[in-house]
């Protein structure tokens, strides 16, 4: 990367299709998990070179993914990945999906821990199997979760359990669980002969000073990690993550499965995106995990000054955990008055279990400007809902 990166630069993406921007003339999405910035450079530059090459033909996984995927998690996170560790799948979605039903029978139990990221929900019912959830506490004096371990060894103590998904860092707390808290899970897991499936998608996106733990390395028994370089640099309908197995034969079930449901063939720009942001990536992603650090602390320091609102503490990802329970327990219904009113559209927290129905999500990965809207709004439909309430 050369130069500075302008991530207050405004990108119009109305009309390019993006999902997120799916919305109604002057609605301000601030909900799915997808930042407003432009990729990385030295990623453009490698999909412009792939470019030069007027083909698009079925792509091959060359040894050079695994490197990436080794060297980078080995630089940044301490963890030696072996090259033999690591194959590919379209997304960490459709893998977890695929994993799902390789390692669980139609209508057996997987465990989450909510409130938690909600296509985990559907990945499993879709997949014809069960719910089980063992909630996080919140300790209402610090506003802080933790895992209910009394509740989760009796989860994991079912006969019929033998999967458990869990989201590190965590989606949408922010929550970095501590080395620990991971050990303690991979024991506990271990003790009971329960697979862990851990979703790291968001691990690249802490606070500056402050790195994730993965959960492999802490682990005595056989586990799976799902990572990818769509989330922290912004790549998402780019189609590329890793699935990391240690246990060779846990590995070659999984690589089965993810062949068997077609999700471990690359597009052509996958490969080597993934090669250039794991590469190359280093110095646009500290800029940009700087940016967004400065903007969790604008909003959380707006926020704050909105009667009847608090931020949840959090040291991971771009996204808020906000407490609205002092002004509303239906976070769906505040969610559709306040994009009704006001145009802003957030995640309602209900949909990710637990107690979400008291919160809600918000995206602060955007240039400072729209973020200043976002929160202008935010302000502006806490009074609206205020008055609309009391005049009821």
């Amino acid at each position: 990367m050369s130069g500075p990166v302008d991530f207050d630069v405004v990108i119009d993406r109305r009309e390019e299709g993006s999902e997120k921007w799916n919305v109604a003339p002057g609605e301000l999405p601030m909900w799915v998990a997808d930042m407003d910035f432009a990729a990385a450079p030295v990623i453009l530059d490698a999909l412009r070179a792939r470019l030069d090459h007027p083909v698009f033909g079925y792509t091959t996984i060359p040894p050079a993914f695994a490197e990436a995927v080794a060297g980078w998690w080995m630089r940044r996170h301490g963890w030696a990945v072996e090259e033999a560790w690591v194959g590919f799948a379209t997304g960490v979605m459709p893998a977890m999906s695929s994993i799902i039903r390789t390692l669980t029978a139609p209508g057996e139990p997987v465990v989450i821990a909510p409130p938690v990221y909600h296509i985990f929900v559907n990945a499993i019912t879709n997949s014809g199997r069960e719910v089980l959830a063992s909630p996080l506490r919140r300790d209402p004096a610090t506003g802080w979760y933790d895992v209910d371990w009394d509740d989760l060894e009796a989860a994991f103590a079912r006969p019929d359990v033998h999967l458990v998904i869990w989201c590190n860092p965590q989606n949408p707390l922010g929550r970095l669980w501590s080395a620990e808290e991971l050990t303690r899970l991979a024991e506990l897991a271990a003790r009971h002969g329960v697979t862990v499936l851990s979703d790291e998608i968001h691990c690249d996106l802490t606070a500056p000073g402050h790195g994730y733990t993965p959960f492999a390395p802490l682990s005595p028994a056989p586990s799976i990690t799902c990572v990818s370089p769509t989330k922290a640099f912004n790549i998402a309908g780019i189609q590329a993550s890793a699935v990391i197995v240690p246990d060779p034969a846990l590995r070659e079930r999984v690589r089965r499965g993810l062949n068997r449901d077609e999700v471990a063939e690359p597009n052509a720009f996958a490969i080597d995106a993934a090669i250039a942001a794991f590469t190359r990536g280093d110095e646009w992603l500290d800029a940009a995990r700087a940016y967004l650090q400065a903007n969790k602390r604008h909003a959380v320091d707006a926020i704050g000054t909105i009667p009847g609102l608090h931020c949840v503490e959090n040291l991971a990802t771009y996204l808020l955990w906000v407490d609205i329970s002092a002004l509303s327990s239906d976070s769906v219904e505040f969610c559709r008055f306040l994009r009704e009113h006001t145009g802003l559209y957030v995640s309602d927290g209900a949909q990710f279990g637990g107690d979400g129905a008291g919160f809600l999500r918000l995206n602060v990965a955007c240039p400072r400007t729209l973020l200043d809207d976002g929160l202008d709004r935010l302000r502006r439909g806490v009074a609206a809902w205020t008055t609309h309430n009391h005049t009821q």
